[in-house]
Order: structure tokens, then C-alpha cells, then sequence
């Protein structure tokens, strides 16, 4: 009995902890295994999307499959680079800077037919998210 309850333990805290994002294993027709790819909380997947805001203001935004991403300008000018990844139902960025360590989060609408949405961010500010190409 003493035995379970030190396996048991770690597994409690671990159950316990904040939700993680993770890659879970997929098999191909080989057998093999390879990660399953990233998506937003919305289910969209990584690519590049155009971001407008509310004065009409737009940028692009790359989301990668390994969990990076850039914000440039209209004219391709890398303006920030960041890490991505899902916590607690919303999309958050995590970037550093000279004032240290920015993480952001985002809420997301269900994606139109065209794959665009909304994304408002937790300070109320919301942008209309494209896919290109």
C-alpha cells in the first residue's frame, strides 16, 4: 500500500496542474509515430494570416508548426518574435523584450467559411484575423 501511494502522489500533482499544451502521437501508414500538428483554440491551424485592427490598421502574422511565430508590418519588417502555444482555451503569445517576458492571450471566434475570425485580446482589444494565399 505504501508503495501506490508514493506512484500515486506524483501523479496527483500532475493532475492537478495547470492544463499543458501537448503534442500527441499520431501513427502513419508505416507505423511510425510523429507529433500531431499544433492548432489554435479555435482549431486553426499554423500558417500566415493577415491581422486587422479596429482603425484598420493591418500586419501579418506567422504562426510556425513548432510553436514560434513573427508579427511584421504590411511590408514583411519582423516587428516581434514570440512563442505560441494554447492555455486554458485561448491562443497566447509569449515574447521577450527589454521590459522582460510579455505573454498575451487571446479569445477566438468559431473561423467563417474563408477561415477568417476574431481574436480579442484580455485587454478588450479585438483584430479580424485572414488566412493568405
Amino acid at each position: 500500500m505504501r508503495k501506490f501511494m508514493i506512484l500515486a502522489a506524483p501523479l496527483a500533482l500532475v493532475a492537478c496542474a495547470e492544463e499543458a499544451v501537448e503534442e500527441v502521437p499520431v501513427e502513419d501508414e508505416v507505423g511510425e509515430t510523429e507529433a500531431a500538428a499544433m492548432t489554435t483554440a479555435n482549431g486553426t491551424a499554423p500558417g500566415t494570416y493577415t491581422v486587422t485592427t479596429a482603425d484598420g490598421t493591418s500586419g501579418i502574422a506567422v504562426l510556425n508548426d513548432d510553436g514560434t511565430s513573427q508579427d511584421m508590418d504590411a511590408d514583411g519588417n519582423v516587428l516581434n518574435e514570440s512563442t505560441w502555444a494554447v492555455v486554458d482555451g485561448q491562443t497566447c503569445f509569449t515574447s521577450t523584450g527589454e521590459d522582460g517576458e510579455t505573454v498575451e492571450c487571446w479569445t477566438e471566434s468559431e473561423p467563417a467559411e474563408d477561415g477568417s475570425f476574431t481574436a480579442t485580446s484580455d485587454e478588450g482589444e479585438v483584430v479580424t484575423v485572414s488566412p493568405q494565399g
